[in-house]
């Protein structure tokens, strides 16, 4: 089936609320995507999407919960903290238990460890792929799903254009991740978020000149990748870069 518009969404922690504000504007300027793929934070905003809800509704949804809610620290044997709230959270929302239950087509991208091959997943369970998606290599615990483990689609794929491409005639591709100079890496958390960043960055490559539109807000750097203390900032920054887009598709 061919879609006329498709919309990528990166993987960026808790700047996934920029993703909520530029999908509000893009929707003012008459862009609504027929299909969704997501990464990580972009996987999460696409699920609440993809199943009828409005850019503000799911920003009132996600924010009144902090990043504790989504997480909880265990024994450090294969990550530090593990995603079991998140899982809660997003059966607690959304009635589509499925992927492909969703309103809307959703395509989650996630990093199989048993295979080193990158995963689009259409159908599923749709709790354990987006947390399966959303899992940074070291700092959360690997998903299990059949009989394969897997960690953060970042790690191949941040901004999945791949799963659209060749469906979409068009494809807008939304970054929240573009890399930064970082001087505070102080501490191994730290040095393994700003690892995987680097590795985000290289594999961005294609997706910045595959998609027929790629925005990457200005000035989303400064904001935090695990904090949500800053939702708000970030919802306004993607809804005025991008409301701002003189846009032709």
């Amino acid at each position: 089936m061919k879609y006329k518009l498709g919309i990528a969404l990166g993987g960026g922690g808790a700047r996934g609320f920029a993703h909520l504000g530029a999908i509000k504007a893009l929707a003012e300027k008459g862009l609504e995507a027929d299909i969704y793929a997501g990464t990580s934070a972009g996987a999460i905003v696409g699920s609440f999407l993809a199943s009828g809800l409005a850019p503000d509704e799911v920003f009132e949804l996600m924010h009144k919960n902090k990043f504790s809610d989504y997480t909880k620290l265990h024994l450090p044997i294969d990550g530090f903290m593990s995603l079991e709230g998140m899982q809660a959270k997003l059966e607690t929302y959304i009635k589509a238990k499925n992927l492909e239950d969703l309103n809307k087509p959703l395509i989650v991208c996630a990093s199989n460890i048993n295979t080193g091959k990158v995963a689009y997943f259409e159908k599923g369970k749709l709790s354990s792929i987006v947390a399966a998606s959303s899992s940074i290599p070291v700092l959360f615990s690997p998903i299990k799903i059949g009989k394969h483990q897997y960690l953060d689609g970042g790690v191949f794929d941040n901004v999945p254009v791949a799963a659209l491409r060749n469906v979409c005639d068009k494809v807008i591709a939304i970054n929240i991740m573009p890399l930064e100079t970082n001087s505070n890496v102080k501490n191994l958390m730290d040095v393994a978020l700003r690892t995987f960043q680097m590795s985000v960055e290289a594999n961005t490559i294609y997706s910045r000149k595959s998609a027929d539109l790629f925005i990457e807000m200005e000035g989303i750097q400064k904001f935090g990748v695990l904090s949500s203390a800053n939702a708000q900032a970030l919802f306004d920054l993607g809804y005025s870069y991008t409301k701002a887009l003189d846009i032709e598709l």
